[in-house]
């Protein structure tokens, strides 16, 4: 067999792939570190690059709203007056999240604070009451409070706490530093490639045209395309539907006479940026807040949430989401427990879009190898029927 020089390439390179993936997976530990060095080296231009990608989705969509007539006088001033734009709305939305939650959170706060005694004390005559009916308990359960080992423990606990916070104050301060000169670092990179990023962008593809085949470039850009339309679709879709489940949570609290009805609406909303699970961390928080003043009121506030959950999840995000990814639910659901797992929060948010890039190209490429071997959907359809029967 006649072996070709492109083969031997080809096979060179595939051994070194393996011997380098089976030296990273025996000092994983080490591969770890070396990869958690190069994002923090890098992390100026990640973030840079993930705000310009995030401020870059309303920016273009107050070019195309505001913009549409193309004059001189606009291409000078479309581009500039539009990133401004698109950064204030996303300050504003941030500062209207935040004047709406934090004085609910302080007026909550101080309302559970007078509220816990009385918790308490209804607690207290729950058990006396179950204990009346089922004195049998009683000779079960035992409690004996200890209070001045309590005592004590507490006083070490606010020693060992003043130890540790002095001696943590001085890094506290420098990673905040740290953070604060990275996110600016990123700001600055994200506004200018933002100011720059069609002679950015052609100045990449003149690189990879120069160095690569001009096949590989084309599917890579293709490739790139989808990815970027994918991330966009989600990111956009996400917001729609956190803003759809606060509403939705507003509404229905509202009219059924739930308490603190604005601030478990905003922060469903706000958590239901998380696919799937994040709305249960709101649920979570709403009935912790629900639970002081009212138990019961805090059991229907749960199956309240289960409905329109069942709403929400059979009807919005399919449609807001699902819909404008291209991607199925089971697949949403795969990427969500992945991510999460692999990233946590992050990994979420990341592996939505990603994964439905893969379902992209693996859709297209299995309708190719099925044209190529003159196979058709109503053919396998029939086969699954037989195989039913």
């Amino acid at each position: 067999m006649e072996i070709k020089k492109e083969n031997l390439k080809k096979i060179f390179f595939g051994v070194i792939a393996l011997i380098i993936f089976y030296w990273a997976l025996q000092n994983n530990i080490e591969v770890m570190s070396w990869v958690h060095n190069g994002i923090g080296l890098f992390a100026p231009i990640i973030l840079g690059l993930a705000i310009a990608f995030l401020i870059n989705i309303p920016m273009r969509a107050i070019e195309k709203t505001i913009f549409r007539k193309q004059t001189e006088t606009v291409k000078k001033i479309q581009r500039p007056v539009s990133l401004v734009l698109a950064m204030l709305l996303m300050v504003s939305i941030v500062i209207l999240v935040m004047v709406i939650i934090v004085p609910e959170l302080i007026r909550t706060i101080l309302i559970i604070k007078d509220s816990v005694p009385g918790f308490v004390i209804q607690v207290q005559n729950i058990l006396n009451n179950l204990l009346e009916h089922f004195p049998d308990l009683a000779n079960q359960i035992t409690v004996s409070i200890d209070w001045a080992e309590i005592g004590k423990k507490i006083l070490e606990w606010v020693q060992h706490g003043a130890a540790a916070f002095a001696g943590s104050t001085f890094s506290a301060i420098s990673a905040t530093f740290s953070g604060v000169f990275t996110f600016v670092l990123g700001l600055v990179l994200a506004i200018y490639v933002l100011l720059q990023k069609e002679k950015l962008a052609m100045q990449v593809r003149k690189v990879f045209y120069a160095y690569g085949k001009e096949r590989r470039v084309d599917e890579v850009l293709r490739i790139v395309a989808i990815a970027n339309k994918a991330f966009s679709n989600f990111f956009t879709g996400q917001c729609l539907e956190a803003v759809i489940i606060g509403v939705l949570f507003f509404v229905t609290m509202s009219l059924t006479g739930f308490p603190y009805a604005l601030m478990i609406s905003v922060t469903i909303g706000f958590t239901a940026l998380i696919p799937i699970f994040g709305a249960f961390l709101g649920c979570f928080i709403g009935v912790f807040l629900i639970l002081v003043t009212s138990p019961v009121q805090a059991v229907w506030f749960i199956i309240l949430f289960l409905i329109l959950q069942q709403v929400e999840g059979n009807f919005i995000y399919p449609r807001v989401v699902g819909g404008s990814i291209g991607l199925p639910g089971i697949w949403v659901l795969i990427a969500v427990t992945i991510g999460g797992n692999m990233f946590g929060v992050l990994g979420m948010l990341v592996m939505v879009p990603m994964c439905s890039v893969i379902y992209t190209l693996l859709r297209e490429d299995t309708y190719k190898r099925l044209n190529e071997k003159h196979v058709n959907n109503k053919k396998i359809e029939g086969k699954i029927q037989d195989n039913k029967h």
